[in-house]
């Protein structure tokens, strides 16, 4: 294998934060994509590869190691790949970045709990809980870059965490 290989469905938004990084980095030849058939159960190939885990993306190197979950392997695109820096470079931005980055499981599960609810009588509970969220992404926002549209200066590592999910939610 000359190059990582990314097995991912294109309209996933874990898989979309991936490429948006390589895009960003300007790396989307320094991988190959390998898009994997959501309406079909993931290949015996792909589940030895992966210890029988489903979720997408994955990222095999070019020594065959396999990385799971999408914000560990953002973590390997910046680290293998450094410049140009997405991700802050000074250590306490780091840590406010890495702090709005752990709350993105959160955020996505109650939205995804909202938007599929079928239960009418939850719908303003549900509503709540996702608006909570935005709550405090709003205060983060107001208090580290009150000025600004970014958690800092730029579009970093927080953003293209968080984007193909508001993407998913803006309505």
């Amino acid at each position: 294998m000359s190059r990582p290989v990314i097995y991912h469905i294109p309209v996933c938004p874990f898989s979309q934060r991936v490429e948006i990084l390589l895009a960003l980095k300007g790396l989307t030849d320094a991988v190959d994509f390998h898009v994997i058939d959501i309406t079909q159960p993931r290949p015996d190939w792909l589940l030895e590869k992966t210890g029988g885990t489903t979720a997408l993306p994955v990222l095999e190197t070019e020594a065959g190691g396999i990385l799971k979950e999408s914000l560990v392997i953002l973590r390997y695109v910046e680290e293998r790949w450094a410049e140009p820096r997405i991700a802050r470079a000074d250590p306490f931005e780091r840590g406010i970045e890495r702090l709005f980055i752990t709350r993105e499981g959160p955020f996505g599960m109650a939205g995804y709990l909202y938007v599929m609810n079928t239960d009418r009588a939850r719908m303003d509970e549900k509503r709540e809980a996702l608006l909570g969220h935005y709550r405090w992404l709003d205060e983060m926002l107001r208090r580290h870059n009150p000025d600004g549209t970014w958690l800092f200066d730029g579009y970093g590592l927080a953003e293209v965490v968080y984007t193909p999910l508001m993407m998913r939610f803006w309505f």
